[in-house]
């Protein structure tokens, strides 16, 4: 057979694991990585506060999969033949060690997101992929079995598999219209909520390890940590439920309710009895001191203010009508979100190449031969906590070992 070239499409996580995998065992081909920036893999360089999530130590392939919004059924398959345990496994062969942290999430032991992009960049290497970066692609054209190539320098080079694994690339999206594929309109999925509420003036930094959110009037709702920001909200809570409720947010315009439940899933009938109980057992104590503490003082005086309530009163003066009232605003606070801001870090779309039109045992475009489409540039994506970056791990294995037989 002769030699093939191959062309990726974006030099990203999702990118590099694909060049790397395709290379091995196909000896014959010559691959190629296109990067418009003047450095590939600059979202594992920043992601994670510059420690890189490279996954999330969930191992079960089901369980994993309900950690993505959109593309839960599709990944199922994938995540068998590629999963969490397969990506540290990887990594940690290639002289990378990995921790799993309090929360599940993995990072390098030497909690440099570089050691990730230096074991990707030595991989392409030994394996001969040539990696040329400032060369934004400006069209693609199909010819014969293969593609035609455009860059920016006016360049035209033929190809006879690409790969895309451009991220959300606007540009890159039109040329895939043009070739035939679907596209869903691309929106933000990892954001913090703007609120401008008292309850949260001069509480920035503060946050509370358990709340129960919803966006009033939807399905959508989320259990996990809160941050408190000097713009409103964030936290891994809040983002989640920014990525599975990103569309309907995006149609609201990100204008909504958002339901509080400060004290994770308990109940407001709970609540009103733990403050009741309280009362009589510290009835000489000022309302300053109160039963929970997952809240921080800070916090709680300002919610027992928003009930109408002098922390400096004692509790035996606290009528059972209040309490309710407090009981309430612990457990459903209301607070509009006007407008979002972008998690910089973690920034991931919702959008992209339907998922109907790519058969996920090779990630293979199922209108085009020879195209294939990884990372963010197809309509999946993830919570915050390392799975964006397991899906590109699984996509570019799974891709780039069909490249590598069939070549």
């Amino acid at each position: 057979m002769s030699s093939k070239r191959i062309a990726i499409v974006g030099g990203g996580a999702s990118g590099y694991f694909t060049a790397i995998h395709a290379a091995q065992n196909s000896n014959d081909s010559k691959i190629f990585i296109f990067e418009k920036a003047k450095d590939v893999l600059q979202k594992v360089r920043i992601s994670g506060g510059g420690r890189c999530n490279v996954t999330h130590a969930c191992f079960d392939p089901k369980e994993l999969t309900k950690f993505y919004p959109r593309g839960e059924k599709e990944l199922l398959g994938p995540f068998h033949k590629f999963c969490s345990g397969d990506t540290m496994d990887w990594f940690e062969k290639r002289g990378v060690e990995l921790k799993i942290e309090e929360d599940d999430r993995v990072f390098p032991v030497s909690d440099s997101s570089e050691d990730i992009a230096q074991a990707l960049i030595q991989e392409a290497r030994e394996n001969n992929i040539e990696t040329l970066t400032q060369m934004a692609v400006v069209d693609i054209r199909r010819k014969d079995e293969g593609f035609i190539i455009e860059f920016t320098n006016g360049q035209q080079s033929f190809f006879d598999a690409v790969v895309i694994s451009s991220g959300s690339s606007g540009k890159i999206w039109e040329i895939l219209e043009k070739l035939g594929h679907s596209i869903v309109t691309p929106v933000p999925s990892l954001f913090t909520f703007n609120i401008k509420d008292s309850r949260l003036n001069n509480l920035q930094g503060v946050s509370v390890p358990m709340v129960h959110s919803k966006i009033e009037g939807t399905s959508f709702e989320t259990t996990g940590p809160l941050l408190i920001t000097h713009w409103g909200i964030s936290g891994p809570g809040i983002l989640k439920l920014s990525a599975i409720g990103a569309r309907k947010l995006a149609e609201m315009n990100y204008e909504a309710t958002i339901v509080l439940n400060w004290l994770g899933e308990m109940e407001e009938r709970d609540a009103f009895s733990i403050v009741e109980n309280w009362k009589k057992e510290n009835p000489k104590k000022q309302l300053l001191s109160g039963p929970f503490s997952n809240l921080s003082k800070r916090l709680w005086i300002k919610l027992i203010e928003f009930a109408h309530l002098d922390g400096n009163e004692t509790w035996a003066n606290v009528p059972h009508a209040t309490i309710q009232r407090l009981a309430h605003q612990l457990t459903h606070a209301k607070l509009g979100m006007k407008g979002k801001s972008t998690n910089k870090e973690e920034f991931v779309t919702a959008g992209g190449v339907e998922l109907k039109e790519i058969d996920f045992k090779s990630f293979q475009s199922k209108l085009i031969p020879n195209l294939f489409l990884v990372g963010e540039c197809i309509n999946i994506d993830a919570v915050t906590g390392g799975f964006n970056f397991q899906a590109a791990w699984t996509a570019g294995y799974m891709a780039g070992n069909y490249l590598s037989q069939n070549s």
